[in-house]
C-alpha cells in the first residue's frame, strides 16, 4: 500500500525531550522496511518524512526541504538515480545528502549513484538500522560543516 503525501507528515516529539536531531526523508516503495527505518529514526530523535515513490519523493522534498534523503533506487512512478539526477539539477535541492539505500548489488549502480551526486551508498541486505543512522549523522554533519 503506498503512501499518500498529504504533507506534513507524521511528526511525533522527538523522543529525547528536545528538538528534532535533524528532518530525514526515507523514499522506499516497501512499507516494512519504510516503517522499519521510521521508527528507528523517530526514537533516535529526528523528524522523519516519507514517500513511496519518485514522483512523491521529488514532492516532499520541494515542500519541506529535508536535511537527508534516504533513496531507494528501484521505485515506482521515478527510480532514484532519476530522483537524484532531478535533485542534483535544482538549485534548492542541490545541496541535500543522499544516501542510496538499495537491495541493488550491480557495482555499476552504486557507481552511477555517486557519480550522480549522491553522498554514499548502502545495501539493504548488508546494514543494520544502527549503521543507517551512523551514515545519516555523518552526512549530516559533512553537510553543516559546508553551510
Amino acid at each position: 500500500m503506498p503512501a499518500t503525501n498529504n504533507l506534513p507528515q507524521k511528526q511525533p516529539a522527538p523522543q529525547n525531550g528536545g528538538e528534532a536531531k535533524g528532518t530525514i526523508l526515507i523514499a522506499d516503495d516497501d512499507i516494512t522496511l519504510r516503517d522499519m527505518y521510521q521508527t528507528r529514526l523517530e526514537t533516535d530523535g529526528y523528524k522523519v518524512l516519507v514517500a513511496a515513490d519518485g514522483e512523491e519523493t521529488l514532492d516532499v522534498i520541494k515542500q519541506q526541504n529535508p536535511d537527508v534523503v534516504l533513496l531507494d533506487i528501484m521505485m515506482p512512478k521515478m527510480n532514484g538515480l532519476d530522483v537524484l539526477a532531478q535533485m542534483k539539477k535544482d538549485e534548492n535541492m542541490k545541496k541535500i545528502p543522499v544516501v542510496i539505500l538499495t537491495a541493488l548489488i550491480q557495482d555499476l549502480t552504486k557507481v552511477k549513484s555517486l557519480m550522480g551526486g549522491a553522498d554514499d551508498y548502502l545495501m539493504k541486505s548488508e546494514v543494520m538500522p544502527g549503521e543507517v543512522i551512523k551514515k545519516v549523522e555523518k552526512v549530516m554533519a559533512k553537510a553543516r560543516q559546508v553551510k
